[in-house]
């Protein structure tokens, strides 16, 4: 098969589409013929060479892909050849096949097409268990999610909305506003020209947000614990706002707040099957009804990926950029 290969760690143009040996199910996997796959930051990362894959993990980079089985690994039940399926990968989405736990399957939901749905299970994984599962966002709340227009923001207003909250979003421009307003955003911060942390306050009568997710880390870490209600709970999902930073604990103290700080990847495989089955049960109906959907900038060759890399770092995109397997 043919996969994007990191020969040396470096820029986009280190990505090679090249000829590599074809994976095997192995014992409760599942093998797939990618149609597509998805760029997120961590691919980026891996390129650059800042983000290893776990061990075991294959070498080339992609966290998920949507695509049909062509064959089962022994002890493999509810699965068979022929059905189309997205998945939630450790790597090796960037590939014509891929080998993956069938605990990380998910049927392609109902009324979404199989290119589009590897917009799907990295984000709704990432924002379901973070958002619902470990700060446990309720109805009448308000989340703030830092980067509302990316792939995660865009899941997470929908999601959000969904289950009945208020939705504030940053984002650093007008038209990407306008995008998370049409998702359903309630409360539109530019953070080039608008201080988040008034804005929401003023927003909410003083009274802050109850969840924040954060894709920034240690630049925005004082700045969210100021802008937390009491009882609120900050999820931590990136750093690309730095690793290092100052807690004010009697900030958080006093608002009896928590901070959490979590990945996908490096989670073992009884850990991410969890997830999943929660998204299969509560989300892919919200899918199929319509109510959630992928958000895609644009679709992109697979071996061009270098040109994806680039339209992600650039962050002018909206949403998922896919990754199209050469028919």
């Amino acid at each position: 098969m043919h996969a994007i290969t990191i020969p040396e760690p470096g820029g986009p143009e280190a990505l090679v589409w090249d000829e590599v040996p074809d994976p095997v199910a192995g014992e409760g996997e599942v093998l797939i013929e990618v149609v597509a796959g998805a760029v997120n930051r961590a691919d980026i990362l891996q390129r650059q060479g800042f983000y290893n894959p776990p061990p075991g993990a294959s070498p080339y980079p992609g966290l998920e892909c949507s695509g049909r089985i062509i064959a089962l690994g022994d002890g493999v039940g509810g699965w068979s050849v022929g059905d189309e399926v997205c998945a939630l990968l450790s790597g090796g989405g960037y590939a014509e096949k891929v080998a993956v736990p069938a605990g990380q399957l998910l049927p392609v939901p109902e009324g979404i097409t199989v290119d589009r749905a590897a917009a799907l299970p990295e984000v709704v994984c990432t924002v379901w268990s973070n958002v619902f599962m470990v700060a446990h966002l309720r109805p009448g709340e308000t989340l703030l999610v830092h980067g509302g227009s990316s792939g995660i923001g865009t899941m997470a207003i929908q999601l959000a909305k969904a289950v009945g909250a208020r939705v504030a979003v940053t984002a650093g421009t007008g038209e990407k506003l306008e995008r998370c307003a049409e998702l359903g955003a309630d409360i539109l911060i530019n953070y080039r020209e608008q201080d988040f942390v008034a804005e929401l306050k003023r927003a909410t009568d003083g009274r802050g947000a109850d969840v924040i997710l954060d894709n920034m880390g240690a630049k925005y870490l004082d700045r969210n614990v100021q802008t937390l209600a009491v009882n609120g709970r900050l999820a931590i999902i990136g750093m690309q706002g730095g690793v290092k930073g100052e807690l004010n604990i009697g900030a958080l103290l006093a608002k009896r707040a928590a901070i959490s700080a979590t990945s996908l990847r490096a989670r073992p495989a009884v850990e991410k099957a969890a997830i999943v089955a929660a998204v299969r049960e509560h989300v892919w109906p919200l899918v199929a009804g319509g109510h959630v959907r992928p958000v895609v900038d644009r679709e992109i060759p697979m071996p061009d990926a270098a040109t994806a890399h680039r339209v992600v770092e650039d962050s002018g995109h909206i949403g998922k950029v896919l990754l199209i397997t050469p028919a």
